[in-house]
């Protein structure tokens, strides 16, 4: 393997050697969820036709989990190494600011999408929405990963200590996160709160992912493509910038 690889299966095996926590908990988490939301909910909320409140549950609760856990990959991997003191070891291999951008957002995209994964299969019993697009599941899938990849490196760049960093994702990510339409539809808000909703980039993660289910959604899911792919350039441009100066790494 050659370098940005080596980093690669390094940050694979540091999160599955822990699995039972990062993988298992979110999971256990999600169908805590759909067994709240889905018994209370299910026959009183009426989203799309011909498909049942569970059914509209489980794509978000899917794609909240991808969300989630590719932040909290990168994040950290990186506020650990820093607080921990070993991030120097890695700074001293000739690894390029884009190889560590490929393994720490790569290392991302595979545990949200196994998480995302594990919660589909779980919730499945729940619920068996159809699968109209698939090929926009992948796609959202992978791009949202991608994303909070990327805004988690980010953010670990940033913070430089743990409480720092749970700032960020309890008052950033879990707001965004929770206020993008998982549980609801975002019609079925107040008009102002519809707009505020349309600012929010998770929405559209978690919209245009739901389209491929059902083949409806809130707005156009080439719409969605657009903001969500957009959103992603803007924040790998800032995470390579930041690694190639070496933001709040190198002293």
């Amino acid at each position: 393997m050659n370098g940005w690889q080596m980093l690669f299966y390094k940050e694979i095996l540091r999160f599955w050697k822990v699995g039972f926590q990062t993988v298992a908990a979110p999971v256990i988490t999600a169908i805590l969820y759909m067994m709240i939301f889905g018994h209370v909910l299910e026959g009183r909320v009426q989203v799309y036709d011909s498909v049942s409140y569970t059914a509209f549950l489980l794509p978000g609760l899917v794609m909240m989990s991808v969300l989630q856990n590719a932040f909290a990959n990168s994040s950290s991997s990186l506020i650990q190494s820093k607080v921990m003191g070993n991030l120097v070891f890695l700074q001293l291999t000739p690894l390029s600011h884009r190889a560590w951008f490929l393994a720490y957002v790569g290392s991302s995209v595979v545990r949200g999408m196994a998480v995302g994964a594990g919660v589909m299969l779980v919730t499945w019993w729940f619920a068996r929405p159809p699968f109209a697009a698939p090929i926009w599941i992948l796609v959202f899938g992978f791009m949202g990963a991608a994303l909070l990849g990327g805004l988690g490196l980010i953010a670990g760049l940033w913070a430089e200590k743990f409480d720092q960093m749970a700032a960020f994702q309890n008052f950033v990510i879990m707001p965004m996160t929770f206020l993008s339409g998982v549980f609801y539809s975002i019609h079925s808000l107040p008009e102002i709160w519809q707009r505020v909703s349309h600012l929010n980039p998770f929405f559209y993660m978690i919209d245009g992912f739901r389209y491929g289910f059902f083949g409806v959604s809130d707005v156009s899911p080439w719409i969605s493509l657009v903001l969500v792919g957009g959103a992603l350039a803007v924040v790998s441009a800032i995470g390579l910038h930041l690694l190639r100066t070496g933001y709040k790494t190198r002293h």
